[in-house]
C-alpha cells in the first residue's frame, strides 16, 4: 500500500498470501446447543372409581415402589353394590337348584307321557334361564368386587411423583365414565434415567448420529460434567425467529438424582476427533471460479491455468479441490482429494505429501475488495 512522502521513498509491495507446510494434525469439531432436562417417560395415575378422595399416599418428590398404595376413594357405593350383587348371586343359585329339580321330575313325567311336550319344553326353558341368570349374577358379583378393589389406587410402576394436582376431600371422576378422560391423581416418572431435548441448528444436525457421546453441563453444577448418548433425532423441525432447529434427544444416567426436570443445559456434541497424517488450511482450497484470481496474485500465466482446467475432475467442489503448492519451478496447480474437516483445517487424502508447501490466498471477493481499497487509498494520497 502506498503512502504520501517524497518521490525517493520506495513503494512497498502488498503481500496477499502466505505459505504453510502440509503437516499431520489432530482435527477436532464439536456442536454446541442448549436444551432442557425432561423425563424419558411418565405415567398418569388415575382412579378407575369415581368419588371422594379419602387418602393420598405420596407427595411430589416421593420415590414410590411398584404396588404401593397411592390413594383411596370412598368405598360406600361400591360396597353397597357388591352386597347387592352377592345377594342376587345367592338367590340365583337357589333358583337354579329349584329349576334343576323341576327339570329332572319333568323329564321322568315326559318319559312316562304324563305331561305334554309343550309342558316339558316350558320346564326345560325355565331351567336354561336359571342357569343363564346364575352366570349373569356371577359376572355382576365379580365386577362389583373389581369395582371395590378399584377404590384402592396402587402404583403401576416404580418411580418418583412429579406432580399431584388433587387433594384429600376432592371428588374425582373415573376415566371409564367421564368424557374428558377422568381426573389425574398423580404423575410419576422414572428419574434414574432422564433425557435432554437439545435444539440443534439445521446446518449441524446432519453431523449428529445415533449413539454419539454428548457432554452436558447444567447451571446448578458448573464444576460437574454429565455425559449422555444421542438416542433420537426428531424429523420435525422447529422454526423460531427464522431459525430452524431440530430436537435431538440425549439419554443420561441419573443415578445420583442430581438432574431435575426442567433444568436448562448446555450441550456439546463432538462430531470429529481424528488424527490425520496430512492436513492443510481450508483457505488453501480453490475452485474453478476463483482459481484465476489466486493465480493472478502469484503471477501464474492464464494459459497455464486454462490448460490445467481443460479436463473435468469427478467430485469437483465436493471432495476434489485445487491447491497451489510451491515447487522448484514456482507455484504449481494440483488437484487434491479431501476428507474430514474441522472448518479451519482439512484432511488431505491424496494430491499432496508431507512437508509440501501450499499457498494460502484470499477468496476472489476478498481479493477484489482489497484491490479496490488499495486503489482508493493510493488515490487519496496522490498529488497528481
Amino acid at each position: 500500500m502506498s503512502s504520501c512522502g517524497s518521490d525517493s521513498e520506495p513503494t512497498q509491495p502488498t503481500t496477499f498470501y502466505k505459505k504453510e507446510k502440509v503437516v499431520s494434525k489432530q482435527l477436532e469439531l464439536s456442536i454446541e446447543a442448549s436444551g432442557i432436562i425432561e423425563a424419558i417417560s411418565s405415567v398418569e395415575i388415575k382412579s378407575k372409581a369415581s368419588g371422594e378422595v379419602l387418602f393420598l399416599g405420596a407427595e411430589v418428590g416421593d420415590l414410590v415402589q411398584k404396588g404401593s398404595v397411592l390413594g383411596q376413594i370412598d368405598q360406600r357405593t361400591p360396597k353397597n353394590i357388591l352386597d347387592q350383587a352377592k345377594s342376587d348371586l345367592e338367590a340365583s343359585k337357589v333358583r337354579l337348584e329349584n329349576a334343576k329339580s323341576q327339570f329332572e321330575r319333568g323329564k321322568e313325567l315326559h318319559a312316562n307321557a304324563s305331561i305334554s311336550d309343550k309342558d316339558f319344553e316350558a320346564i326345560e326353558e325355565s331351567y336354561a334361564q336359571a342357569k343363564s341368570t346364575l352366570v349373569r349374577s356371577e359376572v355382576t358379583f365379580e365386577n362389583a368386587k373389581i369395582a371395590l378393589d378399584d377404590t384402592i389406587v396402587r402404583s403401576p410402576v416404580e418411580g418418583t411423583v412429579i406432580s399431584r394436582p388433587v387433594e384429600v376431600g376432592q371428588v374425582i371422576s373415573s376415566p371409564t365414565s367421564a368424557v374428558g378422560g377422568g381426573t389425574i391423581l398423580m404423575t410419576m416418572a422414572d428419574l434414574s434415567k432422564v433425557r435432554v431435548r437439545a435444539l440443534v441448528d439445521e446446518i449441524d444436525v446432519g453431523k449428529v448420529s445415533i449413539g454419539q457421546v454428548v457432554s452436558i453441563k447444567v447451571a446448578a453444577y458448573r464444576d460437574k460434567e454429565f455425559f449422555g448418548i444421542v438416542s433420537k433425532i426428531e424429523p420435525q423441525a422447529r422454526i423460531e425467529q427464522n431459525v430452524t432447529t431440530f430436537p435431538v434427544l440425549i439419554d443420561i444416567e441419573n443415578n445420583e438424582n442430581l438432574l431435575l426436570l426442567g433444568m436448562n443445559t448446555d450441550v456439546v456434541i463432538e462430531v470429529l476427533n481424528k488424527e490425520v497424517s496430512l492436513s492443510t488450511p481450508t483457505m488453501s482450497l480453490r475452485t474453478r471460479k476463483d482459481i484465476y484470481s489466486a493465480a493472478g496474485i502469484l503471477n501464474i500465466p492464464k494459459d497455464k491455468v486454462d490448460n490445467f482446467l481443460i479436463e473435468s475432475v469427478d467430485g469437483e467442489n465436493f471432495n476434489k479441490f485445487i491447491v497451489i503448492k510451491d515447487s522448484k519451478n514456482g507455484p504449481e496447480l494440483t488437484w487434491v482429494k479431501i476428507g474430514a474437516s474441522d472448518l479451519s483445517h482439512v484432511e488431505i487424502v491424496s494430491g499432496l505429501e508431507i512437508k509440501d508447501t501450499v499457498f494460502i490466498l484470499p477468496s476472489k471477493s476478498l481479493f477484489d475488495y482489497q484491490k479496490r481499497f488499495k486503489e482508493r487509498v493510493q488515490a487519496s494520497f496522490s498529488f497528481g
